[in-house]
């Protein structure tokens, strides 16, 4: 080959090596994409002033619940615990705690009490009562020259929540810690809930270690978008527990585990 021939050999050879190799199956494209950053999930610290709680008192005046064996409505012992229960969270720091009182009749309330903790954007819903047990069980007596009722056979708290609760986890969550916190201060929850003995009030036992119960169609547990338990802090038809609940040592104990469940369950969300 001439010096002329090798020559355009080599300048053939260099524009070859200076255009773009474009693979066919996979083009690339015309401009460079900046990748997408997916950002992580920033956990959101509880701050108890700012947590929103309502502590529900039970029944109405009008429709007061259930009555004790000393002739008591159940509608006192509840906002009598409600009040006790909301300043000791006030005096830890949980500001915006509040004391939901309805009134009218018992299913129209029901209504009213799960509208006005979802207007208030509550964080948790704790609705509060007193326990007793079905008619059929009950036990006449006599008690200040008045006649009453009492079933000394049962005793013990119960929690209850409701799978038709938009946060059941949430719902379900603190109810144990509750159980736990009342479990650890020497109390045993209610076991009667599982015995067929207590007909259409019969419940399916969630935590068996605890006593946490499901009920569905609790309206205040299942009609309000909070995470929300029902608790009955102790039987008032049960003569000797009703005098436990009327007792400041037993209301302290369980105004400090409502506090402390509270506590843990603001600092785990």
């Amino acid at each position: 080959m001439s010096s002329r021939g090798i020559l355009t050999a080599i300048v053939v050879s260099l524009v070859v090596l200076m255009v773009p190799q474009i693979d066919r199956g996979h083009a690339a494209p015309a401009r460079k994409v900046a990748k997408v950053r997916q950002k992580m999930p920033v956990a959101v610290e509880c701050e108890p002033r700012r947590f929103r709680i309502i502590l529900d008192v039970g029944h109405t005046p009008e429709a007061f619940g259930a009555m004790s064996a000393r002739n008591d409505p159940e509608f006192g012992f509840n906002l009598h615990l409600a009040k006790l229960i909301g300043e000791r969270l006030k005096s830890e720091g949980f500001a915006a705690t509040r004391v939901l009182v309805t009134d009218g009749k018992a299913r129209p309330s029901l209504f009213k009490r799960a509208a006005a903790a979802n207007d208030a954007h509550a964080d948790l819903v704790l609705s509060i009562h007193h326990d007793s047990v079905p008619d059929k069980l009950l036990e006449e007596w006599e008690f200040e020259g008045a006649r009453g009722w009492f079933s000394d056979r049962f005793s013990g708290y119960s929690l209850f929540v409701s799978k038709r609760n938009p946060r059941f986890g949430a719902s379900l969550a603190f109810a144990r810690l509750l159980g736990k916190e009342l479990r650890g201060r020497g109390l045993q929850y209610a076991s009667q809930y599982t015995l067929p003995l207590m007909g259409r009030y019969r419940r399916q036992l969630l935590d068996k270690d605890v006593g946490v119960y499901r009920y569905d169609a609790l309206i205040v547990l299942a009609q309000t978008r909070s995470a929300a338990v029902l608790l009955e802090a102790g039987s008032i038809i049960n003569r000797d527990e009703e005098m436990a609940m009327n007792s400041p040592e037993r209301q302290e104990l369980i105004v400090t585990a409502v506090a402390a469940a509270i506590g843990e369950f603001c600092g785990k969300r």
